[in-house]
């Protein structure tokens, strides 16, 4: 899309700048809510380290880990989001349920 096609997408500045603005505040909502999932699925740490010890299971699951990066790629594709990115991201949250379950069996 060149400058002249995005200009004429708003009748004036005013427009624009509400746009941007309630933009700008769902994007806050949404970082809000992903906040609280990230917790609530971090929060879940405790039950799974309990039973994968019970299991004689260790902390790192190769193969669940494989599951979950499959399961976001296809979601990834689906949605046109960035694999590359996107995988990063689930890296980073197992990253930080797994720090939690260590912590949990250290306590």
């Amino acid at each position: 899309m060149d400058k002249k096609e995005i200009m004429s997408l708003f009748e004036n500045e005013e427009e624009a700048q509400d746009i941007l603005e309630k933009s700008r505040k769902r994007i806050d909502e949404i970082d809000n809510d992903l906040v609280n999932l990230i917790s609530e699925r971090t929060s879940l740490a405790r039950s799974i380290v309990l039973a994968k010890v019970f299991l004689g299971m260790e902390i790192y699951d190769k193969s669940r880990e494989a599951q979950v990066h499959a399961k976001v790629n296809k979601l990834a594709e689906d949605l046109n989001i960035d694999k590359s990115i996107l995988s990063d991201i689930m890296d980073m949250l197992t990253t930080l349920s797994k720090n939690r379950q260590r912590e949990i069996l250290e306590e």
